[in-house]
């Protein structure tokens, strides 16, 4: 791949990150927000929908040269957007902040600029994975307590 088409396809990923965080401004104030919340209007399949876009620009960015790490930073950052985009009302404020793509613009800039976030992914994977494994079996965990009481709330009840 030629250099030139190089550069026209990282502005194509910038264009797409831009439309997604920070296409749009609050008349009167300095605040952007993109796509990414307005899709999160639609429950569950807004933020599936933005989950995917912002999928698809990880990929392009693998494409591009990404190293492991950096593949796997920026696949927490839109995991962490999507989870936290489902809490209702809390979910909503904080996807006008949090921005992944945007961020995941940055470090990707890092990277082929600066040199930084060099190196294999594997050892973040193991964490962001043994942290997803924690919140799981602490789920598990609540869930299963939350049934037993209200099992015993229903026993005596009757």
């Amino acid at each position: 791949m030629s250099g030139a088409n190089k550069v026209k396809e990282l502005e194509l990923i910038e264009k797409v990150t831009r439309l997604m965080d920070n296409a749009f401004r609050i008349p009167g104030t300095n605040i952007r927000f993109g796509l990414d919340p307005l899709l999160g209007l639609f429950p569950f399949f807004g933020d599936l929908i933005s989950y995917g876009i912002s999928s698809s620009l990880v990929l392009a960015m693998v494409r591009k040269g990404a190293s492991g790490k950096v593949v796997v930073k920026m696949i927490g950052n839109i995991t962490l957007d999507y989870i936290i985009s489902n809490v209702p009302i809390l979910g909503y404020i904080i996807d006008f902040g949090y921005k992944a793509n945007e961020r995941n613009f940055k470090l990707l800039k890092e990277h082929f600029d600066q040199g930084k976030h060099q190196g294999p992914g594997w050892p973040y994977l193991l964490g962001v994975l043994l942290v997803l494994l924690i919140i799981m079996t602490s789920l598990a965990v609540i869930v299963g307590l939350g049934l037993i009481y209200f099992f015993q709330w229903l026993g005596s009840v009757s």
